[in-house]
């Protein structure tokens, strides 16, 4: 099992890649790493924080995907009707763009510090822009 450090805002998660049900997706993202950006409030889905990559291409289609991720799952949408995303659930989440329903492939699951998820969600709500890195454990 490859295990990572999620640090996202002031808040520091445990984590591991999802590497049988989403072994290109897990792949592909291996190869970013450590993978530093920053996160933002969702418009339509719902409790959740993403990462907008415009056209970014990591070569995966869907694996494992779901348009309704757990708090604590990490989404990965490959693009198509909607720009390349990454999306972070804190509460329920209805994965969706303003194109529609969209489904991503679950490739992260957050393993501890799950309590800290609607903080991060909130701060990120209120006060904007949050830092977020994924590195290996």
């Amino acid at each position: 099992m490859t295990k990572l450090i999620v640090t996202a805002g002031p808040f520091t998660f445990e984590a591991r890649l999802e590497t049988e049900a989403a072994p290109k997706t897990c792949e592909a993202f291996l190869k970013s790493l450590p993978y530093e950006s920053q996160v933002v409030h969702v418009r339509w889905s719902g409790e959740g924080v993403w990462i907008p990559l415009g056209d970014l291409d990591f070569g995966v289609g869907y694996e494992n995907h779901t348009s309704h991720p757990a708090p604590g799952h990490v989404i990965l949408y490959p693009g198509g009707i909607s720009e390349t995303e990454i999306l972070l659930a804190y509460g329920g989440v209805d994965f969706s763009s303003k194109m529609g329903q969209l489904a991503g492939n679950h490739f992260i699951t957050l393993t501890s510090g799950l309590e800290n998820l609607p903080a991060l969600g909130n701060k990120t709500l209120w006060e904007g822009a949050q830092p977020i890195r994924f590195e290996l454990a």
